[in-house]
């Protein structure tokens, strides 16, 4: 068993695992751990745009980016979070654009701008071209711009290493915790070789989770098959809380039946949403800024449309996202992806056909709680010594309970940043922790338990039960029968998960043991979200109760933490408990658009 020492490690090489290597291994000896090659992480999908109030091609600045984020969000933004975010987002856009990122350009010369959904002038008066983009591939322009600059600034990277658990220096899983105010350290993580099935310590003064999110806990979603919650769960098995996991964001245009992503790009630059008779629906769910309107509106009004009767096609499921109005070489120049997408995916040509959209699991506005320094809590106001995280598998909450889209990738580079020299400041004050003994021990246990299991309960069966669970009864509209229904499901499925079995025993790319390893984060996960939902008896963003569709400020103006707490029958079980909203200048008000 190989033992590594750095200052700091991160775990996660998206975009914002990078943005931080970036500048703690200007500061301290830092590796970054991924379980893919870095330019495959998912950060790379995100289609439509950054977002920063640069003022380019109309009057904007960082307080409208500010309201907007608070509004869209539902008043459960954290407000002080929100100003650093939209504050430093100029410089944020700039420092890419000065590392080459490719972004289109004004005939000035200018970063190009275009509208987005929930970005509003003068707070709230009418739609702002805010979101800075790289055609519809600014994810993918991002990705390879920051792993450019770590190879250039000769970053150490662990590829295909699978980081399994966080050491601590006290047992936060225990049922005596430490006292509020006692220091609580991070020693390091365990992470499994992919190529050799061989186990590593890392031994880091500093760790910085950048898993990314969770969508795979849903069928129909956009997310790669990588994104299991890997850095959440693994924070929940350590006894660390999760923060607002009930708010999930399903994003209006996923390719129907597929959950392939459309960007909202396409409504910025003009695109339409219709119903079976042609209407512009979203004129009477959002007057204002129509098809614009935040993704948990748009999402809830497509769904609705459906509902009522004015779905297309042969089972009247979706509804069509109309870009044949707009000139082809601006969709061409524009939204290359988008287009091909469309024709390869599912044999429609954009130019003269609708296509076929339907809401798809796309974000997760929680995670990981941490400060607006990207340190990870352990309780409303205690923090872990040299743990932080950034990007989707942290919650700084400035999302609250839903994202505004472009906010994700500008989430990643201002609090990736941040976390990296905070991860570099800390390890320069502290000497790392000697490892505790028998560091290993859960996670070589773990892992002999499912690859020596004899053939038993089927990964991918259990998988698909899951998904299609959470699909019926989690996704855009929720009640106290159907997330009750959920929950019995996913505690079945948690018990059966006991008696699983791979087909593959061996020790080299096992990719067997880690679908079976993936399964288990992603039932914890759901857990969380459920018993959060449950207990969210309001519609707040993302997360709409039909048994309670108004939101609630008296009640449930809180963040929601949730525990997984030791149990009479040596399992877990969740316990939540609340965190105030950071309010600084924004009360909460009626949301229209």
């Amino acid at each position: 068993m190989q033992t590594h020492n750095y200052d700091v490690v991160i775990v996660g090489a998206g975009g914002a695992g990078m943005r931080a290597a970036l500048e703690s291994s200007a500061r301290a000896r830092t590796a970054v751990l991924s379980k893919l090659y870095p330019t495959r992480s998912h950060t790379g999908a995100a289609q439509g745009g950054m977002c920063a109030a640069l003022a380019n091609v109309e009057e904007d600045n960082w307080e409208w980016h500010t309201f907007d984020t608070v509004k869209g969000g539902d008043y459960l933004v954290d407000q002080d979070a929100a100003e650093v975010m939209a504050k430093e987002a100029i410089d944020a856009v700039l420092d890419l654009e000065k590392m080459g990122l490719p972004f289109n350009r004004t005939p000035e010369g200018r970063i190009d701008q275009r509208r987005f959904g929930g970005h509003t002038r003068n707070h709230g008066e009418a739609a702002v071209r805010r979101a800075c983009y790289a055609a519809d591939r600014t994810g993918h322009m991002i990705l390879q711009t920051l792993y450019q600059q770590c190879v250039k600034n000769e970053v150490e990277f662990y590829n295909e290493f699978y980081v399994l658990d966080i050491l601590l220096d006290s047992d936060l899983t225990a049922a005596e915790q430490p006292a509020a105010g006692a220091p609580v350290r991070v020693a390091g993580v365990v992470a499994y070789e992919l190529a050799t099935g061989e186990i590593h310590l890392f031994r880091a003064t500093s760790v910085v989770l950048a898993t990314g999110g969770a969508g795979k806990v849903f069928k129909t979603t956009s997310n790669a098959h990588t994104l299991t919650g890997d850095g959440m769960a693994l924070a929940l098995r350590a006894g660390l809380p999760l923060e607002d996991m009930e708010f999930f964001q399903f994003h209006p245009t996923g390719l129907a039946g597929l959950g392939i992503l459309l960007s909202e790009a396409a409504r910025g630059e003009g695109a339409i949403l219709r119903n079976s008779e042609g209407e512009r629906f979203m004129e009477r769910y959002a007057p204002t800024i129509k098809d614009l309107a935040p993704r948990d509106i748009v999402a809830r009004s497509m769904a609705n449309e459906v509902r009522e009767g004015r779905g297309c096609g042969p089972r009247k499921d979706y509804v069509l996202l109309d870009l044949t109005h707009l000139e082809p070489a601006h969709i061409e120049a524009k939204l290359p992806d988008i287009t091909e997408f469309a024709r390869t995916y599912l044999g429609i040509e954009p130019f003269t056909d609708p296509i076929p959209v339907y809401p798809t699991a796309h974000y997760a506005m929680g995670g990981v709680p941490t400060t607006i320094q990207a340190e990870v809590l352990r309780s409303n106001t205690d923090v872990v010594g040299g743990l932080f995280a950034a990007g989707e598998v942290a919650c700084v909450s400035v999302h609250g309970s839903n994202r505004l889209g472009t906010n994700s990738l500008l989430d990643i580079n201002v609090f990736g940043k941040r976390a990296g020299i905070s991860a570099a400041a800390y390890a320069a004050e502290h000497e790392a922790l000697e490892l505790p003994e028998g560091p290993a021990t859960r996670v070589v246990a773990e892992l002999d338990r499912i690859r020596n299991a004899p053939d038993g309960e089927k990964v991918a069966e259990l998988r698909q039960t899951l998904q299609e669970t959470m699909d019926a009864h989690a996704q855009v509209f929720r009640t106290e029968e159907s997330l009750t229904l959920a929950l019995e499901t996913v505690d079945d499925l948690r018990r059966r998960y006991r008696s699983i079995g791979v087909q593959d025993k061996g020790s080299t790319f096992n990719t067997d043991l880690l679908e079976a390893v993936e399964l288990g984060f992603l039932l914890d996960l759901a857990r969380v979200v459920v018993v959060g939902a449950l207990a969210r008896k309001e519609s707040r963003g993302g997360h709409f109760r039909e048994d309670f569709p108004k939101r609630d400020d008296d009640g449930f103006m809180y963040h929601t933490m949730a525990y997984a707490r030791p149990a009479a029958d040596g399992d877990t079980e969740i316990t939540l408990d609340k965190k105030p909203v950071t309010v600084t200048r924004y009360q909460p008000m009626e949301r229209k658009y």
